[in-house]
């Protein structure tokens, strides 16, 4: 939608087949108190990704918080939280968005840019949040590429694919979570048109990209939650120095004691490593 343009706004909400009450709408900031609840929520949601909405009432209320269960629903929906657990008509597929099976299964994953995964997280901040979207190779833990958005829309998630595929190649793999933005046709196409092999985890399989939701929990207990930012631009630049921290100096006993840069471009492609 451009105001600038010569159209006038209803015409370009009729082009659109967007009502113009939508068109006008601003959402109101969340209150105060909300976002401390949300915080806690993304804490314990960390923690034990198999609560639901009932136990995190239940959890909530024994810390003296005066919630209700629709409170903690609508929050949850407002941060994209949902419990982790094995859930019934797992072939059920959600017609407006195709769904991809799970790939990684009994997968060998022995190489640099053989998979990638990606992951969306809600970040709190001194006033409102954020949500963050990283992209990783899951051989190296190599955080690749990564953007920060006030929606939850697909935009975002394109722009950090296209930007990791711009400066890293691309894998034979991509692995996600059955998320909206990542089963959108702006995400999927990007991949179909790079010939990338499409995965996506069962529905609430956390550990089917276990990676990722590890460096959420890295990321959000040694900096996110140990500063409340500002604004978005302190974020950006405090998360952009944390991720070069992990990928530079950070040492993985799982990777033999090397940092995810060292494992990468000891594999990759050398003109990466330039």
């Amino acid at each position: 939608m451009n105001p600038a343009s010569p159209l006038s706004i209803k015409r370009q909400c009729e082009l659109l087949d967007l009502p113009r009450s939508s068109f006008y709408y601003r959402p109101k900031p969340e209150k105060k108190d909300d976002l401390e609840l949300m915080k806690k929520l993304d804490e314990m949601h960390l923690q034990r990704p198999f609560y639901g909405s009932r136990r995190l009432t239940d959890w909530l209320q024994l810390l003296d918080y005066a919630i209700g269960r629709k409170k903690v629903q609508r929050l949850m929906r407002e941060m994209g939280l949902c419990a982790l657990y094995p859930k019934r008509n797992l072939s059920k597929r959600n017609q407006a968005h195709k769904v991809y099976p799970y790939l990684l299964k009994g997968l060998t994953i022995n190489r640099p840019n053989q998979v990638w995964a990606s992951d969306v997280t809600f970040v709190p901040m001194a006033k409102g949040f954020l949500y963050l979207v990283a992209i990783i190779d899951w051989y190296s833990r190599k955080v690749l590429s990564w953007e920060l958005s006030n929606t939850m829309d697909a935009r975002f998630c394109v722009e950090a694919l296209e930007n990791a595929l711009r400066d890293y190649g691309k894998p034979e793999i991509f692995n996600t979570d059955q998320g909206s933005q990542f089963t959108s046709e702006a995400f999927t196409s990007v991949l179909k048109n790079h010939e990338i092999r499409i995965s996506m985890d069962g529905k609430g399989r956390w550990v089917d990209n276990v990676f990722v939701e590890r460096l959420w929990r890295s990321l959000k207990y040694e900096e996110v939650y140990l500063k409340g930012y500002d604004n978005v631009a302190v974020a950006q630049r405090s998360i952009s120095k944390y991720f070069d921290l992990f990928n530079q100096e950070r040492r993985h006993q799982s990777l033999n004691r090397q940092t995810p840069d060292q494992v990468y471009y000891e594999l990759a492609d050398p003109r990466m490593a330039a």
